[in-house]
């Protein structure tokens, strides 16, 4: 029944002592009385719970309005369905024109025609060559291109390129950049027919879903997600691998896994649309769902010097050096210092150019600066020379080769003419050179 919705008094089938009595006594038709009053009750219960219906009918009604803000949503309003939908639609978009790239090293070469009486097989991959990954972003004059991570190539006597469907091409290294760690390859554009969208790296917002697709230990074809955790992440970089950080490294971090193999793979919008090249992941102790990826918006310009030039052309000064700091923690001859670096190559440095292990006269006070080993091309011209201590350019102070070399490549270009501020023999000097473009001897 309807009136059992409702507690309250007047409803009840139960009447009382008293209420009986009166309609006995005074009106001699307790019936008629009765009758009325159950009238009035049926007809107030029904306009009431008509009420009730109507009043239910609106919330409903209401909350069906208001359900696609309380459903789970991604930005833009879209649902969890319609975002599984989208990953779906990049990945088949974005999956054809990610490779796989095998380097096959000196070693792994003579090891494997070694192994195989001379004789090599196409469908297998040496032992210790690297894995690695890349995207074709340009097919021109019967070629395609691919992007993909200097350390990938790194000492390579052939490299491969292995499409989604299994087809293995050669692979001709077109231009490589230790600094930016980009890398351009070309292979046969036969049976290729997609190339990759290249996006925008700096419409990218914190939270945003993306998916990285690459070869992660040499699975091959293999797609993760993630979303993008920060923008403009600055990490350290060892150049040459031996645990020096000596430049940095511009990056987008994201969630979605990349592991080794990944380097040279794609980290794609949902659109479909590259916006990093993946480039490393820390995977230490306790440290998980952290990947890197280079900025595609950075990468770009880069390609196209390597498409142009095979290198980047950077400005040269022709110093090699080590932070002060450094030697004044461990105060032995500069020129013996084994970790010293070419602060604008990263690669090992030898004795001083006169061959002495004589240390610097360090100023009261300096603890900053960029300790020279030795100096060629424009800074042996301009005179600077052994111990001196460089602690400016152009008035800008300096704390060692990273920031000297950071200065070097943001803000000058060859051709420039540079100021540099340093100590000789405790001594503050000034002079100017003119960077000019590293040759291949130097």
């Amino acid at each position: 029944m309807t009136l059992s919705l409702f507690d309250d008094d007047f409803y009840s089938t139960k009447t009382r002592r008293g209420t009986k009595r009166y309609g006995q006594a005074g009106f001699g038709g307790g019936r008629g009385f009765r009758s009325m009053s159950t009238l009035r009750v049926a007809v107030a219960s029904s306009l009431v719970s008509a009420l009730a219906v109507v009043l239910l009918f609106m919330l409903i009604v209401g909350n069906r309005e208001e359900s696609p803000a309380a459903r789970p949503a991604m930005a833009g309003g879209q649902s969890l369905v319609e975002t599984s939908e989208r990953i779906i639609t990049a990945s088949e978009k974005i999956r054809p024109t990610v490779v796989s790239i095998i380097n096959i090293t000196r070693e792994a070469k003579d090891h494997a025609s070694e192994k195989d009486g001379g004789s090599a097989h196409d469908n297998e991959v040496p032992e210790n060559a690297s894995l690695g990954s890349g995207v074709i972003f340009e097919k021109k004059d019967g070629k395609a291109f691919i992007i993909t991570n200097a350390h990938v190539v790194t000492d390579a006597a052939e490299v491969q390129a292995v499409l989604m469907d299994g087809t293995k091409k050669e692979a001709r290294i077109v231009g490589q950049d230790t600094i930016s760690d980009l890398a351009v390859l070309s292979v046969d554009a036969k049976g290729i027919d997609k190339v990759a969208e290249i996006g925008e790296s700096d419409k990218l917002r914190v939270g945003e879903m993306v998916i990285a697709v690459g070869n992660p230990l040499g699975f091959g074809d293999s797609v993760t997600n993630g979303i993008v955790s920060f923008l403009h992440r600055i990490v350290p970089v060892s150049l040459n691998q031996d645990g020096i950080y000596d430049w940095e490294q511009e990056v987008i971090q994201t969630t979605a896994a990349i592991n080794q193999g990944n380097s040279g793979g794609v980290l794609a919008d949902l659109n479909g649309s590259v916006i990093g090249i993946n480039s490393m992941k820390i995977a230490d102790t306790g440290v998980e769902g952290i990947g890197f990826a280079i900025p595609i918006d950075a990468v770009m310009p880069v390609v196209e010097q390597l498409m142009k030039n095979g290198k980047v052309l950077r400005p040269y000064m022709g110093v090699f050096s080590m932070d002060l700091s450094v030697y004044l923690d461990n105060p032995v001859g500069s020129g013996s210092d084994d970790s010293a670096k070419d602060s604008e190559s990263g690669t090992d440095s030898g004795h001083g150019e006169d061959g002495s292990k004589g240390g610097p006269v360090v100023p009261e006070g300096v603890k900053d600066g960029a300790l020279v080993l030795e100096a060629v091309g424009p800074a042996k011209e301009a005179g600077l020379r052994l111990n001196d201590i460089i602690t400016e350019l152009d008035g800008k102070p300096i704390k060692g080769t990273l920031d000297l070399r950071k200065y070097l490549y943001n803000e000058k270009k060859i051709g420039d003419s540079l100021t540099v501020t340093y100590y000789r023999d405790g001594k503050k000097e000034e002079l100017k050179l003119t960077l000019t473009e590293k040759d291949k001897e130097e």
